[in-house]
Formats: structure tokens, C-alpha cells, sequence
């Protein structure tokens, strides 16, 4: 393949693509409608040209067969007056007309057909173009819901549905975070409720742990003052059978002073 070729071909197709990529479905059917309209005013005029000359020729036509009659009819005057010379003269000119006459009657023959054949093609040309008006409406509109449905899809796939979600996640993950903390802090209030309930039961427990030791000396004979009654919690002593020392009465003396501080 020759250089020449080759850049002929790269060109073409370059050409080609170019074309391809202006060409908007559009504009180009409605330049098809355009143009076929075109076509279609010309040839109504060629039309109307041809009916025309059909009509000049069939009236030339009429003439000529006219006038040869008229000279046929001439040359029989002529020749029942005797006059043969004049008769012979108006066969001359019968036959010239005659001829004229076949010549405008084959042309007339001719013309009919073409002009048969360009009203056919008129007709034939406007049922294509409302046919082509027709189809122009319906590809523009699937061209419109094309175009839609594609900015729909580029709308969609422009969307970052994939981070939206991991944002639900994410969200959902917090809420759970937040549940999970207020169900710990239930459950600390209620324990520390719990701890109180106890501490305030061991308090109220005092007085009658000293109201059943008063009784447990009451039983045993003796009294037991205010002042001798143990912590609360503890259980008295059993009393010594040998004698106090002075000690013992000292420190015993020093914890009654500190239960009636108390």
C-alpha cells in the first residue's frame, strides 16, 4: 500500500469519526424532513412544468390535426371546382399539417407518460415524508427518554450510596454505644440503692441489738444500765468470778464515759 493510500485512509477516517460525533439525531432527522421537503417543491414544480407542456403540445396538436382537416377539405373544394393545380397545393399543405400533427401526437404521447410517471412520484414522495414526519416524532421522543433515563443513571451512579450506608452504620453503632452506657448506669444507680437500703438496715439494727442484750440481763437477774449496754454489734462479756483490779475498773470506767459521749 502506497504512502498516498494510507493517508488518504487516515484522513477519511478521521473525517468519518468527526462526523460521527457532530451528528446530533435531532437536527439530523429534522434536516432529513427539510431536505425531502425540498425535494418535494421541486418536484411539484417539474410537475407542473410537464402538465404545462403536455398542454402546449396538446393544443399545437389540436392546431396541426385542425388545419390539416382544413386543407384536406380545401383541397376537395378545389377539385370539384376543377381546379386542379389549387387542389394539388392544398394536399401539400394537408400533408404538412398531417406530418406536424404526428410528430406533436408522438411528443404528446411521450409527455403523458412523464408526466404519469412525476405524478407518481409526487404522490410516492409526500406519503414518505408523512411516513418520515411520523417517524421523526416517535425517535425524538425515544432520543427524549433516552436522554432521560441516562441523566437519571449518571444521577444514580454520581450518588456515594456506599458512604451514606457506612454513615447509617456508623450511627447505629453510636446509638448502641449510648443504650449500652444508659443500661451501665442503671445498673450502678440500682446497686448503689442497694448498698444504701443495707447500710440504712445494719443502722436501725442498733437498737435492737441493746433493747435484746437489756433483755438477755434482765433474765439473768441483773441490770444492765444504759451506760453498760456494749457497742452495738458486740455481745457483753460474761462477768469475772474473781475480783476487778483497779486496771480493769479504770479502763472500764474510761469506755462507759466514752458510750455516754457517744
Amino acid at each position: 500500500m502506497g504512502l498516498f493510500d494510507r493517508i488518504s485512509r487516515v484522513v477519511r477516517a478521521n473525517l468519518n469519526d468527526m462526523v460521527n460525533k457532530a451528528e446530533d439525531p435531532e437536527k439530523i432527522l429534522e434536516q432529513s424532513v427539510t431536505d425531502m421537503q425540498e425535494d418535494l417543491v421541486q418536484l411539484r414544480q417539474a410537475v407542473a412544468s410537464a402538465i404545462a407542456t403536455q398542454k402546449r403540445t396538446q393544443t399545437q396538436y389540436n392546431q396541426a390535426e385542425s388545419q390539416s382537416n382544413q386543407w384536406q377539405q380545401r383541397a376537395q373544394l378545389a377539385l370539384q371546382k376543377g381546379d386542379e393545380t389549387l387542389a394539388r397545393e392544398a394536399l401539400v399543405r394537408k400533408k404538412s399539417h398531417a406530418e406536424t400533427a404526428a410528430t406533436l401526437k408522438s411528443s404528446l404521447e411521450q409527455q403523458s407518460g412523464q408526466v404519469e410517471s412525476l405524478k407518481r412520484n409526487l404522490i410516492g414522495l409526500e406519503s414518505k415524508i408523512s411516513e418520515a414526519k411520523t417517524k421523526k416524532d416517535m425517535l425524538k421522543a425515544r432520543i427524549s427518554a433516552a436522554k432521560a433515563q441516562e441523566q437519571l443513571n449518571n444521577t444514580i451512579g454520581s450518588l456515594n450510596t456506599g458512604s451514606s450506608m457506612a454513615a447509617f452504620d456508623r450511627m447505629e453503632e453510636k446509638v448502641l454505644q449510648i443504650e449500652a452506657r444508659a443500661g451501665a448506669s442503671a445498673e450502678l444507680a440500682a446497686g448503689g440503692s442497694n448498698l444504701e437500703e443495707q447500710f440504712r438496715l445494719l443502722e436501725s439494727g442498733g437498737d435492737v441489738d441493746d433493747e435484746l442484750a437489756q433483755m438477755k440481763a434482765q433474765l439473768s437477774g441483773g441490770s444492765v444500765s444504759q451506760g453498760q449496754l456494749p457497742a452495738a454489734g458486740k455481745t457483753a462479756a460474761a462477768p469475772s468470778s474473781s475480783e476487778s483490779s483497779p486496771v480493769i475498773d479504770a479502763e472500764l470506767e474510761e469506755l462507759r464515759s466514752q458510750l455516754n459521749k457517744m
